[in-house]
């Protein structure tokens, strides 16, 4: 199952006229996106106190969301490779942007959990078809830049949630935030309806552009031993990342002695800064890397989260403040290296037909596996010894994750033609 080489002289090698206007709008609206799942974190000490729930039932808060945004994930994928993308992306954030706006009206802990289970459906019909778009809106030369540019919003949406929902819960209610958070989507829904809907496999060739009956793509899947290398490594980094993400401001309260506010603001603005850094970066060298072989972008992700895992388990086992700090900037900035070529790897290794489909099985095989239990495994181990000590040995999936692109890399020479500009 080969993705069309870049060399071929009917492949596209310049975007299309009014790109730039569909990818600003999706970043947007992952960052909105991610912004929502991290201003539950940062609340989450409120939360507890206010329905008396301990770490466990707080770590269902993030596998409730997980568990249904990654089942819905398959079925958004199956509905973007045969409708208008575009309309699966308005009816999405509208849906999770009202949902989120219905967890700040949650009086119980069930209530809230339903709200969080809604935004998982909502974020499933953009998140699977938004990387297929770009990739029909830029040429393979340049799509590892322009989905790097797409997943920056992860570490400054990230970073708006922690500040944003430590500030406003600090300030007036962890309801307040929730309602704050709903907002954006609903404006980015209406604008994203006036987005382009551009041709399926349009910059990779005539060929490419062909139909693909289902079970002769899903066969074809199956047999794609790139893709299930590089969806192995990104799941056990989503699991670790997932997990440290949702309770690390917690941990610097409980345990470190930051004020609730303090804590949301430092952790998200060292994840904004190494972030935005680390994604810009793994894009241009992801892509510079890619031009001089086949898979170069991963073997840089693997060695990437290979040199992330030590960092990670220094984060906590530092004493001082500073030193802790420093470690978790540089384990982020190596782990954010990889947004852009390992997304870039999974549209390039497959048809341009079955591109949403595939990013909707990733999404349910990285989050299934990897930050849908590791919330509540690592509240589960916390409740058992310690938070310190559940963080810690959450470096080891970052440092088999690292070895797992490795060998992506490698199976992905022979999984896609060799690609070279002209």
């Amino acid at each position: 199952m080969n993705a069309q080489s870049a060399a071929s002289p009917a492949a596209s090698a310049v975007p299309a006229s009014n790109a730039g206007y569909a990818l600003l709008i999706l970043t947007l609206i992952n960052l909105v996106n991610y912004l929502d799942r991290y201003i539950v974190a940062v609340a989450l000490p409120d939360i507890q106190k206010e329905f008396g729930i301990n770490d466990t039932q707080s770590g269902l808060l993030g596998t409730m969301f997980i568990v249904v945004f990654m089942l819905a994930s398959p079925l958004g994928g199956f509905l973007g490779d045969r409708y208008p993308r575009r309309l699966l992306v308005v009816g999405g954030v509208v849906l999770w942007s009202l949902a989120t706006g219905a967890s700040g009206l949650a009086t119980s802990f069930g209530a809230l959990l339903l709200a969080r289970a809604v935004i998982g459906i909502g974020e499933a019909g953009y998140g699977a078809v938004a990387p297929s778009i770009i990739s029909d809106l830029y040429p393979r030369t340049q799509r590892t830049r322009m989905l790097a540019f797409f997943y920056i919003a992860i570490p400054v949406g990230a970073a708006a949630g922690y500040g944003l929902g430590g500030w406003l819960t600090q300030a007036y209610s962890w309801h307040v935030a929730f309602f704050a958070g709903g907002v954006p989507g609903l404006i980015l829904g209406a604008m994203a309806f006036f987005m382009p809907e551009p041709q399926r496999g349009a910059m990779d060739g005539p060929d490419a552009q062909a139909k693909l009956p289902f079970m002769v793509g899903l066969k074809g899947l199956a047999r794609n031993s790139a893709f299930w290398a590089v969806t192995a490594g990104y799941t056990l980094m989503t699991f670790s990342i997932g997990g440290l993400g949702f309770w690390m401001p917690t941990y610097l309260v409980r345990e470190r002695g930051l004020a609730q506010d303090s804590s949301g603001f430092i952790f998200g603005a060292i994840t904004a800064v190494a972030g935005l850094l680390g994604t810009v970066a793994g894009g241009w060298l992801g892509d510079k890397l890619d031009r001089k072989r086949e898979g170069g972008g991963l073997w840089m992700s693997g060695i990437g989260l290979m040199l992330a895992a030590p960092c990670m388990y220094l984060a906590v086992s530092l004493k001082a403040v500073g030193p802790t700090f420093a470690a978790i900037a540089l384990a982020q900035f190596l782990i954010f290296l990889n947004s852009g070529p390992i997304n870039a790897a999974i549209v390039n290794c497959v048809p341009p037909a079955f591109r949403a489909f595939a990013m909707g099985l990733n999404v349910l095989c990285i989050h299934l596996l990897g930050d849908a239990i590791s919330p509540t495994l690592i509240g589960t181990i916390a409740d058992a010894s310690s938070l310190h000590t559940a963080i810690a040995v959450n470096a080891l999936p970052v440092l088999l994750g690292g070895f797992a692109l490795l060998l992506g890399a490698r199976l992905f020479r022979e999984a896609v033609p060799l690609a070279r500009q002209g």
